[in-house]
């Protein structure tokens, strides 16, 4: 009887334990505050991100996040993919995840599993652009309203991501070649 229990309280841990490490926000680093939700809402287009599986290869990658009346935010993911031609998209939910102000979000693109989407750097007087990181060091974004980004905010935010401890030298940037001619 004391080791089935034992074995229930680790089915119930384990998946807590790993939902918990989604959730979280590196050593380290700090989600911006001050932080507005409504403003934030649109399109935003990636201007470089560190390499995952689910982006890897693809161009033109933008991103859009709507109010849903539930009070949750739709968002859609977009990007093309070249060696095969086409578009693919990947529809989520996401809410926020901190303390009221701060930004960060809760995302899940498959069922009840939520990620750390941590916003980490973000032009606090226009939202034009931000820079984004999930629950460690692997995962990067660096964001846009516009498809280009000046190069010297670009540069700024490399560097403050450099002191933070991500492996910037392995930033893909993102080209925008067909962002005009694909909708949401």
């Amino acid at each position: 009887m004391l080791r089935f229990k034992a074995v229930v309280r680790l089915l119930v841990f384990v998946p807590v334990l790993v939902l918990a490490a989604c959730m979280r926000v590196p050593d380290g680093v700090e989600p911006v505050t001050d932080f507005e939700l409504v403003r934030y809402l649109g399109q935003w287009y990636e201007i470089a991100r560190l390499d995952h599986r689910f982006e890897r290869g693809l161009t033109d990658v933008r991103a859009h996040y709507e109010l849903r009346e539930d009070g949750t935010i739709r968002v859609l993911n977009r990007g093309f993919d070249a060696e095969k031609g086409e578009w693919r998209e990947a529809e989520g939910r996401a809410g926020p995840a901190g303390e009221p102000g701060e930004g960060r979000l809760g995302v899940s693109f498959f069922g009840p599993f939520r990620s750390a989407y941590n916003i980490i750097a973000l032009d606090h007087e226009g939202y034009n652009w931000a820079m984004v990181c999930g629950p460690n060091r692997n995962y990067l974004w660096i964001l846009s309203r516009e498809p280009t980004l000046p190069e010297e905010i670009y540069d700024e935010l490399v560097e403050k991501a450099r002191q933070l401890g991500f492996p910037v030298d392995e930033l893909i940037r993102v080209s925008h070649d067909r962002a005009e001619s694909a909708g949401h």
